[in-house]
């Protein structure tokens, strides 16, 4: 292969992995004429739309999360039509799937708190599970004080425990910090009343 041929394919590849890039940004910046316009920039040029579905499904949940819970469900369901349908009709759902995302409220605090749960693992290690939540199958192991005072949640009022899960090690560490944005609001105002109730490490 000549030397020019090698640099054009170099720069094709460059320029999909641009468009790849902005189709993701103008999603995240909930601009949907752009993000339509770079879906369709891939798809004339021939991209897989499985690519693009999934790329739909990951950024449903990394960008979107729970400020729209419904993003999920609606980008998987067009992975499946893309999957089950084909080309060219399955442009139709990556449309509804792109526009309904790029203007869906957004929220990253899952992604986020999952990655601030991974750093604490490492710093941590594996820290011993709490004793109330292991698991008793046998006599020997309830002896031990394996799930001693485990309180069924359903059993209490309002479904909520006021004691800690998280191992010692960790004390009062928080990762999911829920944003203000769609119905993760909602969630957030709940969490917080729960932290507020929930009773301080070492209280009987």
């Amino acid at each position: 292969m000549e030397q020019h041929e090698e640099d054009e394919q170099d720069r094709d590849r460059e320029q999909h992995y641009d468009v790849v890039s902005a189709f993701i940004k103008s999603l995240r910046a909930s601009d949907p004429d752009a993000a339509l316009y770079f879906a369709a920039r891939m798809l004339e040029a021939g991209e897989d739309p499985r690519f693009l579905a999934r790329r739909l499904v990951v950024f449903a949940s990394e960008d979107v999360g729970n400020a729209e819970p419904s993003a999920l469900a609606l980008a998987v369901a067009a992975y499946q039509a893309v999957e089950r349908i084909g080309m060219p009709e399955a442009r139709i759902n990556l449309a509804q799937a792109v526009t309904f995302l790029a203007c869906a409220p957004k929220s990253n605090a899952s992604y986020v708190a999952l990655n601030r749960a991974s750093e604490a693992v490492q710093r941590h290690g594996a820290a011993p599970v709490p004793l109330h939540l292991r698991n008793a199958p046998t006599a020997l192991l309830r002896e031990l004080g394996y799930a001693r005072d485990y309180r069924y949640p359903h059993d209490e009022p309002g479904g909520f425990v006021d004691e800690w899960n998280l191992p010692a090690e960790l004390g009062d560490a928080r990762f999911y910090e829920p944003s203000r944005n769609g119905a993760e609001s909602a969630v957030a105002e709940r969490l917080a009343d729960w932290r507020a109730r929930r009773r301080p490490r070492g209280d009987p």
